[in-house]
């Protein structure tokens, strides 16, 4: 056997072995409720791909990071916003250069897809009240802890449309169940994520939030604990990979990659 074949089949038989290994372990992965359509996406493909076994949990970023604190077991974790990643990072279960950015997002606002059609020339000139009867209310996730309320409510703020709402919202554990609010038509509005609005053919977007007007929305994963299996490792390289960026364009998604 020549040096050349000596040396492809030593790569193949690597490729083989690793794949052999990824596809014998299980992956546990905590993540953004508002990833759910796009990570599950991803999921599929590196599956069939591997054979590896991806579980995922979907919630707040907050409810999660909360869960991993009180020892709930997880090797990777995807947050809608940098702060639940650094509160686990000074809780000492990952560290700076165990994270990295995967995505980004926008906010929009909706309505049902069965409201009247208007024209809206933005959030800071927008008539709540011409779409309020007297116990509606704006649906937004929870603006406490949640990222997608914390984005919302800091675009509300900017825009000096805070206090028109503050009295009129109805909050939601995650960005998910607002958008949720919306479509059911329990309330005539709600700000969420342009990727949630385009998931879902019961609302309508009326306009979109101005991304200057609050924080980036800037989805980091991060890998837990002192060391991360081979099948974690792999999954991690794959969705920090340029062959995610399709998935994540295809869903709306700001791949960061480029």
């Amino acid at each position: 056997m020549t040096a050349c074949l000596r040396l492809i089949a030593g790569i193949a038989l690597t490729v083989i072995t690793t794949i052999t290994a990824v596809a014998a372990e299980k992956v546990t992965v905590f993540a953004a409720s508002s990833l759910v359509d796009v990570l599950g996406e991803l999921e599929k493909a590196f599956e069939k791909k591997t054979g590896a076994d991806i579980r995922i949990s979907y919630a707040a970023s907050s409810a999660l990071a909360h869960q991993i604190e009180r020892g709930a077991p997880a090797d990777l974790y995807l947050s809608a916003n940098d702060e639940w990643i650094r509160f686990l990072i000074d809780k000492g279960f990952t560290s700076e250069q165990k994270t990295a950015v995967l995505a980004e997002n926008t906010l929009v606002l909706v309505a049902p897809a069965t409201s009247v059609p208007g024209t809206f020339k933005g959030l800071a000139d927008f008539d709540f009240a011409a779409w309020f009867g007297s116990t509606d209310r704006l649906a937004l996730a929870d603006p406490t802890h949640v990222p997608a309320g914390i984005y919302a409510k800091q675009a509300l703020q900017t825009l000096g449309r805070w206090e028109v709402v503050a009295d009129r919202l109805a909050v939601a554990n995650n960005v998910r169940a607002a958008l949720l609010l919306v479509a059911r038509g329990e309330t005539p509005l709600g700000i969420v994520y342009r990727t949630d609005a385009k998931a879902a053919k019961e609302v309508r977007i009326l306009t979109a939030i101005p991304p200057e007007t609050h924080e980036p929305i800037r989805y980091r994963i991060a890998r837990l604990g002192p060391e991360t299996s081979l099948a974690a490792a792999t999954f991690w390289e794959y969705l920090l990979g340029r062959e995610s960026t399709p998935i994540l364009r295809k869903n709306g998604f700001i791949a960061v990659k480029d």
